[in-house]
């Protein structure tokens, strides 16, 4: 029922069939939380704070890499909406048909998954769509909501080092702070990652469900065995508004209130945060100013606080002057200097020279889009890959942004903060 390549020509665009209608209140797709109805294994989800899409099955699938990636994707789901019959009962932001993305960091595998079944969750309406090839027998989505099995729990997860031990990533960092007071770059972020071994085949599930209690603010997410949970939104699209919200400056929760009240001033406070912020914040108005106008930037960030940090965050809003799709927001936007660096290009160039490790599709875009153009795209932070191969291996990965000033301690400390997700999402606690 799938179909995959590195580049499709026309002929092979898939005729699909979608259907989208409101559930009843009654309906079990109602009543259950949009995370319980996914099966263990090939989930897709764009979750957050109960409300989105959710997918299963599988009615199309480009797999695409390369600089051209996003170009390809787009002009590939084009024609697929082109050839598709669409019977939309529900017209809001993700009902008649839609896919699932996720990006590469650097122009390797990327995924477009168009599942069999979506079920989506907006403002208090909840739908269902299904997705199919004109040939095949309709889906009833409730005889595979019935198969599928409770989640389980990882069991016990053993970590090892990833790439890079710590003690060497930490040199990388020092070594990439010499340059940035070079005068090199203003900023680059580096990037390490650990390995996680279970004793029981990994849930998306029940990590699902454990990042969305914890963390309701961030949008929870699985691609294609990437998952997690992002406070970064890379790019939204509802019609003519575009919205991103920019995240770059970390600091710990504290233990009680007054001392989170006082990190949170630290962090206010703080000229390399502010710094790091800033060139984060450039960078995204500069690439949406080319789409948009009425843009809408905060001359100060605003604090996010999550369960284990605070972010100091900025919403940038603006309407845009074209009809320029999410996806291809998404590629003008990518990399921001909140996952790369400034200058862009020198930025990235000390990362493929500094970090040592492949990326995949940590850092990369990642969400939804539908046949409008409309659609939401994370940033893929705070997630794990789950091998492929190997349903009981998973790889974490985490960054930091680095600035004149960086403390290399720091910056490992940061980085295990922002671990904590997912090793809490992958736990019995």
């Amino acid at each position: 029922m799938s179909l995959a390549a590195d580049v499709i020509a026309p002929a092979a665009i898939p005729p699909l069939v979608a259907r989208s209608e409101i559930v009843d209140e009654g309906h079990p797709f109602a009543t259950a939380a949009l995370l319980d109805l996914l099966p263990a294994q090939g989930g897709l989800a764009w979750v957050r704070d109960g409300a989105g899409l959710i997918g299963w099955g599988e009615a199309a699938r480009l797999v695409v890499s390369g600089r051209e990636r996003f170009s390809r994707a787009q002009r590939w789901w084009a024609d697929v909406v082109r050839a598709a019959e669409i019977h939309d009962g529900v017209h809001l932001n993700g009902s008649g048909i839609a896919a699932f993305v996720s990006f590469a960091f650097e122009p390797g595998r990327s995924v477009v998954v168009i599942p069999n079944v979506i079920v989506g969750r907006r403002d208090g309406v909840t739908w269902v769509t299904i997705i199919s090839r004109p040939d095949e027998t309709q889906i009833d989505p409730r005889l595979i909501f019935d198969a599928h099995a409770a989640p389980t729990t990882p069991g016990n997860v053993l970590w090892e080092e990833g790439t890079q031990p710590a003690a060497r990533w930490q040199r990388a960092v020092a070594d990439a702070v010499e340059r940035i007071n070079r005068g090199e770059v203003d900023k680059v972020v580096l990037a390490r990652d650990i390995v996680g071994r279970s004793t029981q085949p990994l849930d998306i599930r029940s990590i699902l469900n454990r990042l969305s209690a914890r963390y309701s603010e961030c949008w929870a997410f699985a691609v294609d065995g990437l998952v997690g949970a992002t406070p970064e939104l890379l790019v939204r699209r509802r019609g003519d508004l575009v919205t991103s919200r920019v995240l770059a400056g970390t600091i710990r929760r504290g233990k009680d209130q007054s001392a989170d009240e006082g990190l949170a001033e630290e962090l206010l406070a703080s000229d390399k945060d502010r710094e790091e912020h800033e060139y984060a914040v450039t960078s995204v108005a500069e690439a949406l100013a080319a789409h948009c106008t009425d843009l809408d930037v905060p001359e100060e960030p605003r604090l996010l606080r999550l369960a284990n940090v605070q972010h100091l965050a900025t919403d940038i809003n603006g309407r845009l002057a074209d009809e320029v799709p999410v996806l291809a927001l998404a590629a003008s936007l990518h990399p921001t200097a909140a996952v790369c660096g400034t200058p862009t290009q020198r930025a990235w160039n000390l990362i493929r020279a500094l970090e040592g490790m492949d990326r995949g599709r940590y850092a990369g875009p990642v969400g939804w889009m539908d046949a409008h153009g409309d659609g939401e795209l994370g940033i893929a932070l705070r997630c794990g890959e789950i091998d492929s191969s190997d349903p009981y291996r998973i790889r974490l990965f985490a960054g930091c942004g680095l600035v004149a000033g960086s403390d290399p301690v720091a910056e490992l400390a940061e980085t295990n903060a922002k671990l904590e997700p997912m090793r809490f999402a992958l736990s019995n606690d």
